[in-house]
């Protein structure tokens, strides 16, 4: 059975899904969301959700999680877009 925390998370990004895309569809300059890897668009989801809804997980914990499981499952050139993307994600949604 998940953790409270990880439900939160599968719950959220699920219950928010239309506005985390929107979110990254706007800040993806140059990029459709359908363009995008399937990991690549959940891990972008993901961190989102946390920057935005989980102001308990601090900035830079969410961009190196999402980051690190892009380098590890994704694409060559994954973990610099997630990176990117995400960066300027907590630069709209957050400030620490």
């Amino acid at each position: 059975m998940p953790d409270s925390y990880t439900r939160k998370i599968v719950m959220g990004v699920e219950q928010h899904r239309f506005e985390l895309t929107e979110i990254i569809g706007r800040l993806a300059r140059g990029w459709s969301v359908e363009r995008m890897a399937t990991l690549d668009l959940a891990l972008l989801r993901l961190g989102c959700f946390e920057l935005k809804y989980c102001p308990e997980v601090p900035r830079g914990v969410v961009l190196s999680e999402a980051v690190g499981l892009a380098g590890h499952y994704g694409t060559e050139d994954s973990s610099k877009f997630v990176n990117g993307l995400l960066t300027a994600a907590a630069d709209e949604l957050r400030s620490e």
